[in-house]
């Protein structure tokens, strides 16, 4: 059985950091390109960033999130991360890690399996 936990989130005030990881287990991890996603209350849930099997390729949602955000991953952890600074009110939500076969992808359709989510909450 395949599961993805999410953890690190919390509340932090605008310009801070935070580091979310997303153990996995019940799966090849090596075989998966990882994806994060998050939801703000109210809205659809949307891409954040993705990251390759090997890490080698990496894409961002946009200007909004690339410079501040960075996703890497750890095969012999299992884990994929993801570091964020300079944080805003605006990136307030539950971020969901993703996983699925094969190579990265934006849209959250293509993911075969998440996490539960964790909440970051970031104070002005």
């Amino acid at each position: 059985q395949v599961h993805l936990v999410e953890s690190g989130g919390g509340l932090v005030q605008a310009g801070g950091s935070l580091r979310l990881s997303c153990a996995a287990s019940g799966l090849t991890f090596s075989f998966y390109a990882m994806g994060w996603f998050r939801q703000a209350s109210g809205k659809e849930r949307e891409f954040v960033a993705t990251i390759s099997r090997s890490g080698g390729t990496i894409y961002y949602a946009d200007d909004s999130v690339r410079g501040r955000f960075t996703i890497s991953r750890d095969n012999a952890k299992n884990t994929v991360y993801l570091q964020m600074d300079s944080l805003k009110p605006e990136d307030t939500s539950v971020y969901y890690c993703a996983g699925r076969i094969g190579g990265t992808s934006t849209s959250l359709r293509e993911y075969e399996y998440w996490g539960q989510g964790t909440q970051v909450t970031v104070s002005s």
